[in-house]
């Protein structure tokens, strides 16, 4: 009995994954860990399947944002050390010390009550502490850095085994100087945390712009995400052509449907709700069983473009729940079952997560989760 399968499949390419990583690794030497980003299943990706092969790549520490993520990964027979970007709660303790996961942490009720909970079964848990160097975002201020340190080293059950923060502007270009000055804050706070006799603790603030543009922010460990999955942080491609030499990246998602229907129309006919497009001449259009329910957004509607048969075709009128429709007038014919790309290559034009970003006024990784999280993945 044939199973029935969505028009739609998004496909993940894990050799290109695997590529990458290495090719990451080798630009930033092997003395530098690399943590792969996993969190947000692997940015649509597939979060077990990318980090199995990522494993097998050779990559040995993972990042996710939440425990759930790292108790799915380990229960997948993952294995390496899984560091928690969020952190965690106190409903969360014992499946972090259970399945061997290290949170950072930032908050003193989340430390203490860890350090209790992981005493009380005579367990002892790293944690990364997280320092806010000008992200705004999660982390202990510096001035506060001091005195968490003090408070891990002094409670049972749990260790202080690395130190982190964040760029928020490392991939842009008219922010060199900030991003310089944020890693010398948080170079002085490694120093103060010497001073601490803090032990070994492990470094690391660079994500994906750091690691391509400021070599010396790897410290001891880098956390490439988007990266990974094949797309520089600033989609320019002049920034692009600064990236670290040598760094080879290659996207991993494609995003595929086929064409259900084909019917031509004469000038003068409005197409989809609203009729925001009018044929002007006698036209071909083509419906694809596709749209904002599957992550292709309505605002692509009248900006986008898909390929068939290795061609453009440009999105004519509102995208629908679950249709979208192109005009092939000016393709060769196209029949019902054509293979259609919105996400990928076909013959030699592209469609890349940053020119679809490009025309819904976003960003590529929101496009990566947004097309991973609506359609049925296959690895290939």
């Amino acid at each position: 009995m044939m199973e029935a399968r969505s028009f739609n499949r998004v496909e993940i390419d894990l050799a290109a994954l695997q590529h990458n990583f290495q090719s990451i690794q080798q630009t930033v030497g092997h003395q530098v860990r690399v943590m792969a980003v996993v969190k947000s299943d692997a940015y649509g990706h597939g979060l077990l399947a990318c980090a199995q092969a990522i494993y097998q790549a050779g990559g040995r520490t993972f990042g996710v944002a939440e425990v759930w993520e790292g108790v799915a990964l380990r229960r997948g027979g993952l294995q390496g050390e899984i560091i928690i970007l969020l952190g965690g709660s106190r409903e969360s303790y014992g499946a972090i010390i259970q399945h061997n996961l290290t949170p950072v942490v930032y908050d003193v009720d989340f430390i203490t009550g860890l350090s209790q909970a992981a005493a009380e079964k005579n367990e002892e848990v790293g944690v990364h502490l997280k320092v806010d160097v000008g992200m705004g975002r999660l982390g202990v201020l510096p001035a506060e850095m001091e005195s968490y340190v003090s408070l891990i080293k002094r409670l049972p059950g749990i260790s202080l085994s690395g130190v982190l923060s964040h760029f928020p502007v490392a991939d842009e270009t008219g922010a060199v100087e900030k991003t310089r000055e944020q890693l010398s804050h948080f170079k002085n706070i490694l120093d103060r945390l010497k001073a601490k006799k803090a032990g070994a603790v492990v470094a690391h603030i660079a994500n994906s712009a750091a690691l391509m543009y400021f070599p010396t922010t790897h410290l001891d460990m880098i956390r490439p995400g988007i990266s990974l999955y094949g797309y520089y942080p600033d989609a320019s491609p002049a920034r692009a052509k600064t990236a670290a030499p040598g760094l080879q990246l290659q996207p991993v998602m494609s995003f595929k449907t086929r064409v259900v229907q084909v019917k031509e129309l004469d000038a003068g006919c409005g197409i989809s709700y609203g009729h925001t497009f009018v044929t002007r001449r006698k036209s071909r259009i083509a419906v694809l069983p596709v749209g904002y329910a599957d992550g292709y957004l309505r605002k692509l509607s009248n900006r986008a473009e898909v390929l068939i048969g290795g061609r453009r075709a440009p999105v004519r009128g509102r995208v629908c729940m679950n249709a979208t429709m192109v005009d092939i007038t000016d393709l060769p014919p196209v029949r019902p079952g054509d293979e259609v790309v919105l996400l990928g290559r076909q013959g030699d034009e592209m469609i890349s997560a940053d020119e679809l970003a490009k025309w819904l006024e976003t960003i590529s990784y929101e496009v990566l989760c947004l097309l991973g999280t609506f359609n049925e993945k296959f690895y290939i």
